[in-house]
């Protein structure tokens, strides 16, 4: 067995490697499996291989035929834009002089999708669209632009959309929320107003109908812009009332950064006129206490509260 990741632990690439293949690899003792992080400056030598072989006491015959193809794998995985390469099993086969070569019988690879070299392989577009919702499509078109779009439907059937900005707002907003949370995103990157204005309308047009609470949430910012983004948010949120017409939705935000007041005044501004209720939270403001007032308001309006904005809204509801 072995395989390149992007480790998360190290921080920095790590090879994982074991002459103990195939099916049973995850169950096998971790002694009997090496994790070795390597500096991506140099690549993957092969004395790293060797010396991870030579630990593992693998035997002498498959340590040279490996230390010489095995590194060769890092050219394939950095070239290309590769998060995970993995060869399972390695069959080990004699040629007609006894010598060992190394065959690769299965083979699996991940992509960074914002890493532009994976293009370089010129792959079919469907390969990265069969586990795609129409929604998470939408969304990755537009990784070309400034800024991040990283999205994924948790629950297709919940009740609070959450556009999410930074990678640990992300993961505290995901985890506290469960399943009442439609989606898992991270828009951060400073993003310029017209691919915010693009996201928002896409989860808006996929989800605001069925939503209880639209919850804009993120740390304290250095660079995002955060008028910009809320300027963003609210002319589609506006223009989305426009043509799909009113619906009830309780608006949650916690936000902190740069033009922070200008951009909650934007976003204030716009709630009011479309007659919504809300409740703003600053930099000040504990995100786990402001993700609990998320859910407390979705309670809310699971027991009654949407039926009174709806009432109030001038809304039929089915």
């Amino acid at each position: 067995y072995f395989s390149i990741t992007d480790s998360t632990r190290f921080r920095a690439p790590t090879m994982t490697l074991t002459h103990h293949g195939g099916m049973d690899i995850e169950e096998l003792d971790k002694s009997l499996v090496a994790n070795v992080p390597f500096d991506p400056l140099t690549g993957l030598k092969a004395f790293v291989v060797a010396n991870a072989l030579s630990e593992l006491n693998a035997p002498k015959e498959l340590i040279s035929p490996l230390v010489q193809q095995l590194p060769k794998l890092w050219e394939l995985y950095h070239n290309f834009g590769m998060t995970t390469l993995e060869l399972n099993p390695i069959r080990m086969r004699p040629d007609r002089k006894g010598r060992l070569t190394p065959v690769a019988c299965d083979f699996k690879c991940g992509f960074d999708r914002d890493d532009p070299r994976w293009q370089r392989l010129d792959l079919p577009a469907h390969l990265f669209a069969v586990d795609y919702s129409d929604f998470e499509q939408e969304i990755n078109q537009l990784r070309t632009y400034q800024g991040q779009s990283d999205v994924y439907v948790i629950n297709a059937h919940g009740t609070i959309l959450a556009p999410t900005f930074g990678g640990g707002a992300n993961s505290l907003v995901t985890e506290m929320l469960g399943d009442d949370a439609i989606i898992s995103s991270d828009f951060g990157g400073n993003p310029p107003y017209e691919k915010m204005k693009e996201v928002a309308r896409i989860c808006f047009k996929h989800w605001l109908k069925q939503s209880n609470v639209l919850f804009i949430i993120g740390g304290k910012s250095n660079n995002t812009d955060i008028f910009e983004t809320f300027r963003a948010m609210a002319d589609a949120l506006r223009e989305h009332f426009s043509q799909c017409g009113p619906t009830p939705v309780y608006v949650v935000i916690g936000r902190g950064g740069p033009n922070l007041v200008r951009g909650m005044s934007a976003m204030r501004d716009t709630i009011e006129s479309l007659g919504l209720p809300y409740r703003m939270f600053g930099f000040d403001s504990d995100m786990s206490e402001v993700v609990g007032y998320a859910k407390l308001v979705n309670e809310w309006m699971k027991s009654g509260g949407r039926e009174q904005l709806a009432t109030r809204l001038k809304i039929a509801q089915p």
